[in-house]
């Protein structure tokens, strides 16, 4: 059964949106692999709580969600994984800090180079779609 995930594309809160943070994963799937911060959905917890403890947890930042970017399958057989991730975008304010056994290693890009990295899971696409959404 697919399991409800979040994903943010998190940006600096001067509103640089063509700049975005990335977390090197400690954990697998994709281990080692760059990815948006974001994670599973608590039972019983609303999406945008989930969203903003996912964040917090993983980057140290406070993020605030100002949009949503759409809905992604996330099917990966050969992990054995198979979510929908509910992607967001919007401001981190904070100083950066990885969450230890999770997290490896923590990052600011710039959106284009985010967007040509291998990145874990489907969020190169989240990443396309955010670009979209400052550049229409």
């Amino acid at each position: 059964m697919a399991k409800a995930t979040v994903a943010a594309v998190v940006y600096p809160a001067t509103g640089q949106r063509d700049t975005v943070l990335l977390t090197r994963r400690d954990v697998a799937p994709f281990k080692g692999c760059w990815c948006l911060p974001g994670g599973h959905i608590d039972a019983f917890e609303p999406v945008e709580t989930a969203v903003r403890r996912e964040v917090f947890e993983e980057t140290g930042l406070d993020f605030e969600p100002s949009g949503f970017l759409g809905w992604f399958d996330e099917i990966f057989p050969e992990h054995r994984f198979h979510a929908v991730v509910l992607a967001f975008s919007g401001p981190g304010s904070g100083t950066p800090a990885g969450q230890p056994g999770e997290v490896a290693d923590i990052a600011w890009f710039p959106l284009d180079e985010a967007i040509a990295m291998p990145l874990a899971f489907n969020h190169n696409l989240v990443l396309q779609r955010h670009a979209a959404s400052i550049n229409p």
